[in-house]
């Protein structure tokens, strides 16, 4: 996992979102980290999750244009 901002989340693509998402989560389930550590993890895997669903929702968006298209076709 890297310490980058949440800025650099934007850069992320959605694979690379999820994937880090899927390893703070693996981390925070193992319940070993300090109470600072979680909650720096828990902010973390919010802006990862939310990365995510930006992308998912570009997809979306993508695909129903994509059979707006079609039906007027």
């Amino acid at each position: 996992m890297t310490d980058a901002t949440p800025a650099d989340v934007a850069s992320l693509s959605y694979e690379e979102a999820r994937d880090e998402l899927v390893q703070v989560v693996s981390r925070l389930e193992q319940g070993a980290a300090t109470l600072e550590e979680s909650l720096a993890l828990w902010e973390r895997g919010e802006a990862l999750a939310q990365r995510c669903e930006e992308w998912l929702a570009g997809a979306k968006a993508r695909l129903d244009a994509a059979r707006a298209a079609a039906e007027e076709s």
